[in-house]
């Protein structure tokens, strides 16, 4: 996966919920504790932390400190939005966020690895953010009470770079289930999972 898979996510994400940012985004975001509006929040937060990981493994060389490299976890930041900001400036920050990791990714060679439970490459960072994008993308419909289901054709992506065992079917659904959000037939609902975006190999 790569920029341009992150891109059409958020670009998904946004015209599906641009139209109702004035709706009440401080309803219940699906099954999730937080409201809407705390979810998008939550989307830019991990955005931004998969760029500044990933950013700090592609430094030129000689201005690489030797601790620069976010090897052994996370880097230590956080993103908070002021709990007054609207649905429409969240969005905007969402926009942001995922233009940063589409930067850092573009800039990103094939050997760059960053750390997300693992060494993990520019492909691993690409379906972490499409991931995200897409799960919390459809907890915010449900809490806005919007038809949608992640696209196929990106879920499918996500599945074989992610979720490498995940079990045969619609890829929209089977990314749902995988992520804990609905149960399949023969599959109950996941109360637990783990994204395998470190390179194995």
């Amino acid at each position: 996966m790569n920029a341009d898979d992150l891109d059409a996510a958020v670009t998904e994400m946004l015209r599906l919920l641009i139209p109702f940012q004035d709706r009440d985004w401080t309803v219940r975001a699906g099954d999730l504790d937080w409201d809407c509006l705390t979810t998008a929040a939550h989307v830019a937060h991990d955005l931004t932390a998969y760029a500044t990981q990933l950013a700090t493994d592609t430094l030129p060389p000689g201005l690489k400190a030797p601790t620069a490299r976010a090897d052994g976890s996370y880097l230590p930041l956080d993103l908070t939005v002021r709990p007054d900001t609207s649905p429409r400036t969240v969005l905007q920050i969402v926009g942001s966020a995922a233009r940063l990791l589409s930067l850092a990714l573009r800039a990103a060679g094939p050997e760059a690895r960053a750390w997300h439970w693992g060494p993990t490459d520019r492909s691993g960072f690409a379906a972490l953010g499409v991931n995200e994008t897409l799960a919390h993308t459809w907890d915010v419909a449900q809490g806005l009470r919007l038809d949608w289901t992640p696209p196929p054709a990106p879920a499918a992506r996500v599945l074989s770079r992610l979720f490498p065992d995940a079990p045969p079917g619609d890829p929209s659904a089977v990314l749902l289930w995988c992520t804990g959000r609905v149960a399949l037939p023969g599959h109950p609902r996941r109360t637990d999972w783990k994204v395998k975006a470190a390179l194995t190999r």
